[in-house]
């Protein structure tokens, strides 16, 4: 039987500051943005996944949020460096995690979500683990929810080896 291994997404406060020095830095200039660059919205922030195996199966995800809101997630296909190159449009993967709490579901309620995209997604990202040892993120949190109030992570199953 395959045992299960769950990895935390965490928040890269180095990479989110240095996403949003690059926006201040436009501003500052009155510049635009370069052609096919993704430029970290202020609802946005960086977060990571990092690989301790390589072999996986994706399982599911738990995503907690307390409280109302949605949380999209947008992976990002490749490595980069903030600091030599720009995010473009063109790293990013479709499709995005969707999960979501409504005014009225109760607070026990299993969050909301696009199942079928969801599980794309995390089939992709398991796909990507095997040549990586670090995945990159975009989490958005929009209409009341909060990064603190926020737990995220995904379950694969570790191949037998």
């Amino acid at each position: 039987m395959a045992e299960e291994m769950e990895l935390d997404f965490t928040e890269d406060l180095q990479l989110t500051e240095v996403m949003r020095l690059r926006v201040q830095s436009l501003q500052q200039r009155g510049q635009k943005r370069q052609d096919g660059e993704r430029l970290l919205l202020p609802h946005e922030s960086v977060y990571r996944l990092d690989f301790s195996e390589q072999d996986l199966t994706f399982s599911h995800w738990n995503v907690c949020l307390k409280g109302l809101g949605r949380l999209s997630i947008t992976g990002i296909s490749q490595l980069w460096t903030p600091d030599l190159t720009n995010l473009m449009t063109r790293q990013l993967l479709e499709p995005t995690g969707q999960f979501w709490r409504s005014a009225g579901d109760p607070e026990d309620a299993p969050m909301k979500c696009l199942e079928a995209d969801i599980q794309e997604f995390g089939e992709r990202i398991a796909e990507l683990a095997k040549v990586r040892k670090v995945m990159y993120f975009l989490f958005a949190f929009k209409d009341g929810a909060e990064k603190d109030n926020i737990k995220c992570s995904l379950v694969f199953k570790k191949s037998d080896a």
